[in-house]
């Protein structure tokens, strides 16, 4: 959906500064949350998981930049993000379900 929301934008300078972080950080929140998945430990998966809610709250404040600017339809963004809020309600109760494992094993 990102990638779909960037190819929409217009084509002006300022706007494409803008689109390429969107799709970097949007991207980047699925490549690391597949390292997530494949983390050999609770620590690594802790760590890799605040990237990807670091790179979902980044992807969110450029959603904010593009509806502020009015780039495109405020219709067109709802579901983004929408799915950009939910993911990252996800990760903070993954991330405190496992900080709350590790804490308890000590």
């Amino acid at each position: 959906m990102i990638i779909d929301l960037a190819e929409k934008l217009p084509a002006t300078y300022v706007v494409k500064v803008v689109a390429n972080q969107v799709v970097r950080s949007g991207t980047s929140v699925g490549a690391n949350y597949r390292a997530a998945c494949r983390a050999r430990s609770d620590k690594e998966f802790v760590a890799k998981m605040n990237i990807v809610l670091e790179e979902a709250d980044e992807t969110l404040f450029w959603l904010e930049i593009i509806n502020e600017k009015m780039w495109i339809a405020k219709s067109e963004l709802e579901r983004i993000w929408k799915e950009g809020n939910e993911l990252t309600a996800i990760f903070v109760s993954s991330l405190k379900t496992v900080n709350n494992r590790i804490n308890n094993k000590k």
